[in-house]
């Protein structure tokens, strides 16, 4: 990473942070704005980079995990925990992206114990995608082949020296994080490339959960903001 000694780079601590931000952005505009204004749309764009950069996390974070389970457990956790929040802003027929980012680490956990059978390994894969969208996940099936893509190429597993490494990653990933818009896809891709490849200082249990716990604090406060400010 020392090519990058002259530009900033960004630590997974870094990318949580800038993540959480652009999350914040995105449903403040979604939930409490009306479109079509110029200041909805360029809010929107920053909130496009959020998805990418946890769906790169979540290939990360499953890299280095010392327990799986536990992992997808945490998760899976707070996905339904925040379905609560999730109701009371969008009510019923989808879920929340929660649930996306657990059902990205079962794919990865098959994509690791059937690595050596490509045929099935696909076919499994691509049934979790399709269970995502069935269910009405967030970012549904593009979420989880997103989640895949990153872990796929991540520089460990191709053996490309960075940057060609990274620069495989954001160009694969880039045609499923393109749908949800372009400008908001190159700033994800931007943040991405510079990533340092370091923890930084989100460190312990407390801060873990912290992060995870954001998620539905902030979809309860925005709920809250909008059902009093009405009165």
């Amino acid at each position: 990473m020392n090519r990058l000694a002259k530009i900033p780079t960004f630590s997974g601590s870094t990318l949580k942070i800038i993540a959480i931000v652009s999350m914040v952005i995105d449903h403040c505009a979604y939930f409490q704005m009306n479109d079509g204004t110029l200041l909805y749309d360029a809010m929107r764009c920053v909130g496009r980079i959020a998805f990418p950069v946890f769906a790169f996390l979540i290939a990360e974070g499953f890299a280095y995990t010392h327990n799986k389970k536990r992992y997808f457990a945490q998760l899976l956790a707070f996905a339904v925990i925040s379905e609560v929040p999730w109701y009371l802003l969008n009510g019923t027929g989808t879920h929340n992206v929660m649930f996306t980012l657990a059902l990205g680490v079962v794919a990865l956990a098959i994509q690791e114990k059937l690595k050596e059978n490509g045929i099935l390994c696909g076919i499994a894969i691509l049934s979790i995608a399709c269970f995502a969208t069935w269910l009405g996940t967030d970012y549904e099936w593009r979420g989880i082949l997103m989640i895949v893509v990153f872990n796929l190429l991540r520089n460990q597993n191709t053996n490309l020296p960075f940057p060609y490494g990274r620069i495989m990653q954001i160009l694969c990933a880039f045609p499923l994080m393109i749908h949800y818009g372009s400008i908001g896809a190159l700033l994800a891709c931007a943040v991405l490339f510079l990533y340092d490849g370091t923890r930084g200082f989100i460190k312990g249990n407390a801060a873990k959960y912290g992060f995870y716990a954001f998620y539905p604090i902030h979809l309860l406060l925005i709920w809250y903001v909008i059902t009093f400010s009405a009165h």
